[in-house]
């Protein structure tokens, strides 16, 4: 069965302020992450760049991966390949992120399954900056 996103879910993971682990989070302010990260930060999340380069992003420290964040984090947001994702996945897993939130066109039905196996709060193939504005929460 394939995974369905929940309206609920969506709205609360957006609108219940939170610390959000963006992988995939670089400086690269071409990247769609950089914008979409920003405007999450602006509906009044805390932004957590997680980046092999570890930069800092929008004023925040920047993180090699997961595990190296210290503290807790609500949401990983997912900016990477699909073919990658898993392993993100499986990482939040570990780390005891709340929720994953897999951007628009990154698919993983497997790694949502162990997402929602695991406990966590699954929304796949779905961007803040469209779902916010359709919830009128910006």
């Amino acid at each position: 069965m394939s995974h369905s996103n929940d309206p609920a879910v969506i709205k609360r993971l957006l609108s219940d302020k939170g610390r959000w682990a963006v992988v995939g989070l670089s400086s690269n302010t071409s990247r769609t992450a950089y914008g979409i990260a920003a405007f999450v930060r602006d509906l009044g999340h805390e932004i957590v760049p997680v980046h092999p380069k570890s930069e800092t992003v929008h004023g925040q420290q920047g993180y090699a991966d997961l595990a190296s964040v210290p503290g807790e984090i609500d949401v990983v947001d997912v900016f990477v390949n699909s073919d990658l994702a898993g392993g993100v996945v499986d990482d939040a897993i570990a780390k005891g992120a709340k929720a994953v939130w897999l951007q628009l066109g990154v698919i993983d039905e497997a790694a949502a399954k162990r997402a929602k196996e695991a406990g966590l709060d699954v929304v796949m193939d779905a961007c803040p900056a469209i779902e916010a504005p359709r919830l009128g929460l910006s």
